[in-house]
């Protein structure tokens, strides 16, 4: 199948898609740290909703959307910035195409679209963390957890169990903190697209 992974520089979708045989792409204006620029269109994503995919999974940019933010809601509100993002992340709601995930953290868009299908956590798929993550579904299912290990990160300090949220200021932090945990990704492969050939 043909795949976008919009909004993605760490092609962690995108390479867990190609490991099962799939002809994905990455999709962002930065360059990719995935290690397959091959795979990677350095463009604006929404000139790729032009083009026909089998699946488009988005990872739109929160830094305007997202509950951690509201502090400055009032601001973005005022110069544009939030309704810019809210008309971006819809962009790929209303994309043609049949099989569609966007993703956001916990934010605006469960009031200002409508709540997300499903809520996953990275301890649903291996990763002893919390980082509540919500998809909006359009003809995918709901992902099954693959490995719950969400009593172990209980004993855990917080520090560990919130690694992200905990995260020193710096350039890259940004990105650390967007980047799709391999579980996840490996799930949302399997799952969504499966073994290519048995689509």
């Amino acid at each position: 199948m043909r795949i976008l992974v919009a909004c993605e520089e760490s092609q962690a979708v995108c390479i867990a898609m190609r490991r099962l045989g799939h002809e994905a792409y990455s999709c962002d204006l930065q360059p990719c740290s995935g290690g397959h620029p091959e795979w990677h269109l350095q463009v604006d994503a929404l000139e790729m909703l032009k083009i026909q995919w089998d699946i488009i999974i988005a990872h739109p940019p929160c830094t305007h959307l997202a509950s951690s933010g509201a502090a400055w809601f009032e601001e973005k509100r005022a110069n544009g910035m939030q309704q810019a993002a809210i008309e971006f992340f819809l962009k790929f709601i209303d994309a043609d195409c049949a099989h569609i995930a966007v993703e956001n953290p916990i934010g605006i868009m469960s009031t200002c679209y409508r709540k997300p299908d499903q809520i996953i956590q990275p301890w649903m798929f291996g990763h002893p963390e919390k980082k509540a993550t919500c998809l909006w579904l359009k003809g995918l299912p709901p992902l099954r957890p693959t490995n719950d290990v969400s009593e172990y990160m209980k004993t855990l300090p917080k520090n560990q169990q919130e690694r992200l949220h905990y995260l020193s200021p710096s350039p890259e932090r940004a990105k650390l903190r967007s980047k799709t945990f391999p579980g996840i990704a490996q799930a949302m492969a399997e799952q969504w697209a499966g073994p290519c050939g048995k689509e």
